[in-house]
């Protein structure tokens, strides 16, 4: 009979679907639970790709394995389908978003089913279903509430082509995240999300889950915690700039300030200011630009000096100029620096550029030449009372005199900034909030919920940066619930991200009515127990998703602090030349050709054998066709088996220790080494013949990664019920332990030779089987053995004298 993968999979997907084989089963106090959760993907037009193969491969082998070793398991998957991509198809295509959604939920789904993933399909969720959003439009409804959702005129971060707001997590190297298009600032009216309540919180709870430490480091950099102070300064017109510096002890150097183009004071100082018009030429320029670009390092240094208002030093009283330059945002601390160019690389470039003063404070170097910034540690000079105290002490001194003096205290700051929650488009969570003139922002009663989008004759987004919900005048036009006057709703909708920062609590318990998940469901799941993503969403969806789950469970909606126990994360696949996949290089691989030309799990087997599982690696067609004839000689092992179900004296040994081997290094995500102890261990049963017991065995631990054929050779070699729900084989610690071992032998520390010994002999055979080698006997001719150290299983070191 031939490996007929064709024929061999359809058939084994049907018979999963129709037993409920990954079934998770709510309120099953009998079985511990494990939740593993893979990303869900927006369901694009394009389908799979094997960007999204690798992570699903993965997180199915460790639930394939957990089901195996008895645990009730839920593994779900769902469509992230709000946002823009849809809405650009649609508007293109002239098709209604909800069809353009449709229809790629389908192929998509298609695809992952032939891959044979064992998701519980019967808790499906879709982000555009009103049963779904109605508890994101809840979950947004109680931050309303309780403060943590406002709106605010501020300058923003606009994309020229998409036409909507973007947080700035979605800004990347000075142009959109998505459409790579330029991006500008406005000022406009948006919905924020005030997550720097949770700025502390964020950092500190990372200590309690086991994420992988790139994944905590980039979160805790993007939050951006320091600790320093918050100084005043008085201006020569009577206000008072603060700001805020992680170096107090640095204020004797401060001979300059920079505020920000957006800052208040400039239209109220604009009478006594005699450059007036040059600065606002400036500030028409500043608005240009994105914050990526006014903050580059390497960029020319502008600004333009206040004429006519100046700034006096606290610690001094000496009056310094101060300057607008866009490299300051209005939106990061408070708006104004002090500058210090003695010890700061951009200050004392933008000090040598309008020829500012340069005072060392810190001894150490040539500033006259270049800014000295190593500075961590060094002695105070030209700093008064602060001279000759280290940096430490001197940090200490000054808060406590700026506190004394009532001009300055000690401040923790954060760099991360509140969520821009507002998008201009139509393809999103309606906000579900009306606005009156008596009562102002009022929420929709929740048995109203939810707000749905309304049928709408053009999605196209405005070029006055309106949502195109706001010329639907019927739909905007209701009543306000506090009053019954004349209110509007709002027209603005939730960025893609709403959806996505609980989802993952909605498979809990997908069909409830009366919650987003029951009381019950949440005790039973949460927290995930394994949680699986690219490193690209640590800043956005990773934050955000802990943000939300936090506050729900402020609230006490949710039973745990932390909504992930474990994070882990997977390596880009390259195209075979190594470069990224794409459509412009040709080197784009499509899961549909391998599966049809290899079957899926071929195709399954080497996404998991490609390489180290946490790093990027090259696509290689020819690996693929080994992955193919290492499955055709397990199809023919298991063929040619022989009766019996014990494992036989000379096999017993290595299929101990494969076990061990491939049950390891599942849990420790080095797939592909466990692969290739199934790979030798086929070696050695092909080589002298193997019995139905030790097939089984190896059908039982390649299952995970292959799970089609080897259920269909479970099922000939007579295996009883699903091969993917039998009990997962165990190993004897004292059966993966070899009888000799190799050791070395020393000689007063030196390495002589290498011998075999019985594994954990004592301490005197081990000695007497190195005295026996050549190196030893030479040695004792003219010397004798004082003292021997044994390290069991490793060495021994004679000191022979």
């Amino acid at each position: 009979m031939k490996y007929e993968f064709g024929t061999i999979e359809p058939k084994w997907q049907k018979k999963w679907q129709e037993s409920g084989a990954f079934r998770a089963v709510n309120g099953d106090p009998s079985r511990e639970t494990f939740y593993g959760l893979v990303e869900f993907p927006y369901p694009s037009g394009n389908g799979l790709h094997v960007g999204h193969a690798r992570p699903y491969t993965a997180l199915d082998v460790v639930s394939r394995k957990r089901r195996m070793e008895g645990y009730n398991v839920l593994f779900p998957m769902g469509w992230d389908a709000f946002g823009l991509p849809t809405e650009n198809f649609a508007i293109q295509n002239k098709i209604h978003p909800t069809e353009v959604t449709r229809r790629n939920v389908a192929f998509f789904k298609s695809q992952l089913q032939s891959l044979g993933y064992s998701f519980d399909w019967d808790r499906e969720i879709n982000t555009t279903d009103p049963n779904y959003y109605t508890w994101t439009q809840w979950i947004f409804q109680q931050l309303f509430k309780k403060g943590l959702a406002y709106k605010k005129q501020m300058p923003v971060n606009w994309c020229t082509s998409c036409k909507c707001v973007l947080a700035n997590e979605e800004v990347v190297n000075g142009v959109c995240e998505r459409s790579g298009s330029e991006v500008v600032r406005k000022e406009k009216s948006q919905w924020m999300l005030k997550i720097t309540e949770y700025a502390e919180r964020l950092i500190n709870d990372l200590d309690d889950v086991d994420f992988i430490e790139r994944v905590k480091v980039q979160q805790k950099n993007w939050i951006g915690r320091s600790t320093g102070a918050e100084v005043d300064f008085k201006t020569t017109q009577g206000d008072t700039l603060t700001v805020y510096t992680t170096r107090p002890d640095t204020l004797f150097g401060a001979t300059y300030m920079v505020i920000s183009p957006e800052h208040p004071y400039i239209e109220a100082w604009a009478d006594k200011l005699t450059n007036m018009d040059e600065i606002r030429d400036y500030i028409a320029q500043a608005a240009k630009k994105s914050d990526f670009e006014r903050t580059e390092m390497a960029k020319d240094k502008t600004g333009v000096k206040l004429a006519g208002v100046s700034a006096i030093n606290p610690v001094n009283g000496k009056e310094i100029p101060i300057f607008i330059s866009d490299y300051v945002l209005m939106g990061y601390g408070t708006g104004a620096i002090m500058a210090v160019p003695a010890h700061d690389t951009r200050d004392w470039d933008f000090a040598k550029k309008f020829d500012l003063p340069i005072i060392e404070v810190v001894a150490g170097g040539n500033v006259m030449e270049e800014a000295f910034t190593d500075t961590e540690t060094g002695k105070m000079v030209n700093s008064d009372f602060l001279d000759g105290l280290e940096v430490s002490e001197a940090k200490v001194k000054i808060i406590e005199w700026l506190s004394e003096k009532g001009i300055g205290k000690q401040k923790v700051n954060y760099k991360l900034r509140d969520w821009v929650f507002s998008r201009q488009r139509y393809w999103g969570e309606p906000i579900p909030l009306v606005y009156c003139e008596k009562c102002g922002w009022v929420p929709v009663p929740e048995d109203q919920l939810p707000v749905t989008l309304p049928e709408v004759d053009s999605y196209e987004p405005t070029d006055n940066g309106e949502s195109p919900l706001a010329a639907m005048t019927d739909w905007v036009k209701t009543t306000c619930p506090h009053c019954g006057g004349e209110a509007s709703r709002e027209t603005d909708t939730m960025p893609q991200w709403a959806g996505s920062s609980w989802y993952f609590l909605r498979y809990i318990d997908p069909n409830c009515t009366t919650a987003l998940a029951s009381k019950e469901a949440l005790d039973q799941w949460s927290p995930v127990d394994w949680y699986n993503g690219g490193m690209e969403h640590t800043t956005l969806h990773l934050l955000y998703s802990r943000f939300w789950h936090k506050f729900l469970y402020d609230i006490g909606v949710v039973p745990t602090k932390e909504p992930y126990k474990k994070r882990t994360s997977h390596g880009m696949i390259l195209g075979e030349n190594g470069e990224k996949m794409s459509k412009s290089r040709g080197n784009v691989i499509n899961p549909n050709d391998i599966i049809a030309e290899f079957g899926a799990d071929t195709m399954r087997l080497y996404i998991m054998f490609i390489g180290d599982f946490e790093k990027a690696a090259s696509w290689q067609s020819e690996s693929v066709k080994g992955c193919k004839r290492f499955l055709d000689r397990v199809w023919n092992l298991a063929e040619n088996a022989t009766e019996g179900e014990e494992y036989s004296p000379a096999h017993e040994s290595i299929i101990h220790k494969t076990i061990q081997k491939v049950s390891e290094d599942i849990e420790n995500v080095k797939f592909n080494t466990a692969i290739a102890a199934m790979m030798a261990l086929l070696n050695e049963l092909a080589a002298t013949g193997a019995n139905k017991g030790e097939v089984k065995t190896l059908l039982k631990l390649l299952s995970p990664f292959a799970p089609h054929m080897t259920e269909e050779l479970w099922e000939m070699l007579g295996g009883e019920g699903l091969l993917s729900l039998a009990a997962w084989p165990t190993f004897d610690p004292e059966k993966t332990k070899d009888d000799a071992v190799e050791i070395a032998v020393q000689i007063c520390g030196k390495l002589r030779e290498r011998v075999m010994i019985p594994t954990d002999a004592d301490d005197d055979t081990v000695v007497k089987i190195a005295c026996e080698t050549e190196k030893v006997k030479a040695a004792l001719e003219t010397g004798k053995i004082v003292k021997a150290i044994v390290v069991k299983n490793k060495l021994v070191n004679l000191i022979i004298k």
